[in-house]
C-alpha cells in the first residue's frame, strides 16, 4: 500500500492512469484497523492499487472530498471520485460496494 500525503495526492491519486483506493483512516480508529487487512488481500488478489491517507496528518484532503466518518474508503478513476464506502466491512460487502465483485 502507497502513503499518501497532502503532498503527494495529486501525483498518486489524481493524475493516476490506473483505479486508485484511497483509504481515509487513523492510528487511534479501531475500525479502520479491522479495515486494513481485508484491503490488502483485495489489492493482493485483484491488483488494485490502494493508497492509505492518515486524516490527522492530512486533514486538508480529508475536508476537500467531505469525508465526515473514518474508515471512509474512496475508488478514485481519471482523477474524480466514482465509488465511496464507509465503516469497515467483510470483504465480500466491500468488495461489491466499490464494483470488484
Amino acid at each position: 500500500m502507497i502513503k499518501l500525503t497532502t503532498d503527494n495526492f495529486e501525483e498518486l491519486v489524481l493524475k493516476s492512469s490506473e483505479p486508485v483506493l484511497v483509504d481515509f483512516w487513523a492510528e487511534w480508529c479501531g475500525p479502520c484497523r479491522m479495515v486494513a487487512p481485508v484491503l490488502e488481500q483485495i489489492e493482493a488478489e485483484r491488483g488494485l492499487k490502494i493508497g492509505k491517507l492518515n486524516t490527522d496528518e492530512n486533514p486538508e484532503i480529508m475536508t476537500r472530498y467531505g469525508i465526515m466518518g473514518i474508515p471512509t474508503l474512496l475508488l478514485f478513476e481519471n482523477g474524480e471520485p466514482v465509488k465511496q464506502v464507509v465503516g469497515a466491512k467483510p470483504k465480500r460487502l466491500l468488495e461489491a460496494e466499490l464494483g470488484l465483485s
